[in-house]
């Protein structure tokens, strides 16, 4: 099971900083104000955020391979700091900067994951395919 997660985090983490070099916009989470286009497709269709969800998946993943509760504390952390601070700075910076087209993004992209992201999927898959 963690490898599983692992393998699925790290490539819903990778491919999204692809599309991001790809689209010519900024990684650095520090510099939100940077981002030179909203990437609306991909991995972003999923979550808006899906680097921080892989990097979450990859805690998870450690917590299983440990096949520890407490292992889940860093998840937790982790979660709460980067939920409360840095994805609130960048949501404000892309509001700013995007104005209506971010907002209707957010209307269709969850912040982490919820059913968007599983309806999102086959579509995101078809993507791949083509």
């Amino acid at each position: 099971m963690a490898a599983t997660v692992t393998l699925a985090s790290a490539s819903l983490a990778a491919s999204a900083a692809s599309r991001f070099r790809r689209s010519g916009t900024t990684l650095d989470p520090l510099q939100p104000d940077q981002a030179a286009v909203l990437v609306t497709s991909g991995a972003n269709a999923i979550t808006r955020n899906p680097i921080y969800v892989g990097l979450t998946g990859l805690l998870l993943a450690h917590a299983a391979w440990r096949g520890s509760w407490a292992a889940l504390l860093p998840v937790v952390g982790f979660v709460a700091f980067i939920d409360r601070t840095q994805i609130r700075v960048e949501e404000a910076a892309l509001f700013e900067k995007f104005g209506a087209a971010y907002e209707a993004y957010q209307a269709d992209s969850p912040r982490w994951v919820d059913q968007r992201s599983l309806a999102s999927l086959p579509r995101l898959l078809g993507q791949q395919r083509s």
